[in-house]
C-alpha cells in the first residue's frame, strides 16, 4: 500500500511541544507510531500533498465501471470489504483508479463504512452511486445492489458512447470544409490579386468581393479566434450564476429540435436514477432529492423541487410530474401505472431505456439529414471560390484577346 506522510503537533516525557511529519499508511497507524516513541499527539493530519493527491488526478467514467463490475463480482462471492478493496488495488490497471482504491482501503480500515470513503470522492462516485451502496451497506444487500448499480453503469457508458460515435464523422466533416475554405482564401485567392495586378483589366465583382475577403481574413483573421473563444467563456460563464445559469437552460430546452433531445436525455438521466434507488429500497422522498441533483438542466431540476414537495404532500409522483406540464406525457403516464401496479422502480428504468432509444434514434436521424447538408454546402462554398477566380481569369483573357 502506498504511504501517505503526516504532518503532527505532539508533547514529549517533559512536555516540550514538538511539530513533525511521518510516513504511515492510515492516521491510526501514524499514532501508534508518536505513541511507541513515547510522544503524546495533540493535532494529526494527512499533508496536502496526499489529501488531494486523488482529487487532481483524472478517472474514467470506464474506470469506474472496470471497478464497480470488480467490485460487484468479489462482493458476490462473499468477499469481505477491505479484502476486496486489497484486491482490486492488486489488479486495477489505471494508477489513479489504484490511488482511489488505497484510499476507500485506508478509510475502511479507519473504521468508515464504504459509502463514507466513496463521499471524499464526489467527482469519482455520483450521490446516486453513494446512496444505492450505502442501502445495500445498512441492509446487508450489497451483492444484490452492484449488479444493477454495474448495469447501470454500462448502460450510461453505452448511450454516451453511442451519442459521441454518432456526432464524430460531422464534426470531422464540418472541420475539414472550413479548413479547405480557409486554405483556400488564404493562401490560393491572393495567388490571382498580382495576376489581376500584371493584367491591368477590371476585375469582376465577384472576385473582387473575394479578394477583399482574403484580405481581410489575413489582416484581422485572428479577432475570429479571439470572438469564438469570447463566446465560450460567456456561455461557460452563465453557469457561474443560478439566475443566468436557469435562463441558459431554458433557452436550450426551447431549441425545436435540440430542446427535444435535452429534455429526453434528462428524463432519461431522472427515471434510471430514480428507477435504481428504489429499486435499492431508499424511500422514495430521499430518491427524489438524490434524482433531482444528478439532473443537470436547473429548468427541470426546479420542476422537480416542486414535484419532491408536492410527493412529501401526499400526491403521486405521476399526478405531481404531470402538474409541472415540463416532463413528456409517456413519463408521468407510465409512472402512474407504475404506482398503481406497485412496479415504480422497474417502469422508471424501463422508460429511462425508452428515452435513450428515442435519444440515439433522434440524433442518428439528425446526423443522417447532417452528413449530407454539410457536404452540399462544403462543396458549394469550394466550387464557387473555385469557379468565381477562374471565370475572372478566363473573362480577363478573352478581353485582352
Amino acid at each position: 500500500m502506498s504511504a501517505l506522510y503526516f504532518k503532527y503537533q505532539a508533547f514529549d516525557a517533559q512536555g516540550k511541544v514538538l511539530n513533525g511529519q511521518l510516513s504511515a499508511d492510515t492516521e491510526r497507524e501514524a499514532v501508534r507510531i508518536l505513541k511507541g516513541k513515547n510522544l503524546t499527539p495533540v493535532k494529526i493530519h494527512e499533508t496536502a500533498d496526499t489529501a488531494e493527491k486523488i482529487r487532481r488526478k483524472r478517472i474514467s467514467q470506464a474506470d469506474v465501471l472496470d471497478f464497480t463490475n470488480g467490485l460487484c463480482t468479489l462482493v458476490e462471492a462473499r468477499v469481505p470489504i477491505d479484502r476486496s478493496l486489497r484486491l482490486l488495488e492488486g489488479i486495477t490497471e489505471s494508477p489513479a483508479m489504484r490511488e482511489l482504491v488505497v484510499g476507500l482501503l485506508r478509510e475502511v480500515k479507519e473504521g468508515r463504512s464504504l459509502a463514507e470513503a466513496m463521499e471524499v470522492h464526489p467527482r469519482v462516485f455520483s450521490k446516486m452511486y453513494i446512496n444505492i451502496v450505502r442501502a445495500g451497506e445498512e441492509g446487508g444487500i450489497l451483492d444484490k445492489m452492484l449488479p444493477d448499480l454495474a448495469e447501470f453503469l454500462e448502460t450510461s457508458a453505452k448511450t454516451r458512447q453511442a451519442i459521441i460515435s454518432a456526432m464524430i464523422y460531422p464534426i470531422v466533416l464540418l472541420i475539414t470544409g472550413v479548413l479547405s475554405v480557409v486554405l483556400l482564401l488564404v493562401f490560393v485567392v491572393p495567388q490571382f490579386a498580382a495576376m489581376f495586378e500584371d493584367a491591368g483589366s477590371e476585375i469582376p465583382a465577384s472576385a473582387a468581393f473575394l479578394l477583399s475577403l482574403s484580405g481581410g481574413i489575413q489582416s484581422y483573421g485572428y479577432l475570429i479566434i479571439v470572438f469564438f473563444g469570447f463566446l465560450v467563456f460567456f456561455w461557460k460563464r452563465l453557469d457561474k450564476e443560478p439566475a443566468s445559469k436557469l435562463r441558459k437552460d431554458g433557452f436550450l430546452l426551447s431549441l425545436p429540435m435540440m430542446g427535444t433531445l435535452i429534455l429526453y436525455k434528462e428524463c432519461a438521466v431522472f427515471a434510471r436514477t430514480l428507477g435504481a434507488l428504489l429499486g435499492a429500497g431508499i424511500p422514495l422522498i430521499r430518491a427524489l432529492r438524490v434524482s433531482r441533483e444528478v439532473v443537470g438542466n436547473t429548468v427541470l431540476a426546479t420542476h422537480l423541487v416542486q414535484v419532491e414537495e408536492d410527493v412529501r404532500g401526499g400526491a403521486g409522483l405521476g399526478a405531481s410530474l404531470e402538474k409541472t406540464n415540463q416532463f413528456p406525457t409517456l413519463l408521468h403516464q407510465l409512472v402512474a401505472v407504475g404506482e398503481e401496479s406497485g412496479r415504480t422502480a422497474n417502469i422508471l428504468i424501463k422508460t429511462a431505456a425508452t428515452f435513450d432509444t428515442t435519444v440515439r434514434n433522434q440524433i442518428s436521424s439528425l446526423v443522417a439529414a447532417l452528413q449530407p447538408a454539410l457536404i452540399i454546402i462544403l462543396a458549394i462554398a469550394v466550387g464557387g471560390i473555385t469557379i468565381t477566380m477562374l471565370s475572372a481569369v478566363f473573362s480577363m483573357n478573352a478581353v485582352d484577346f
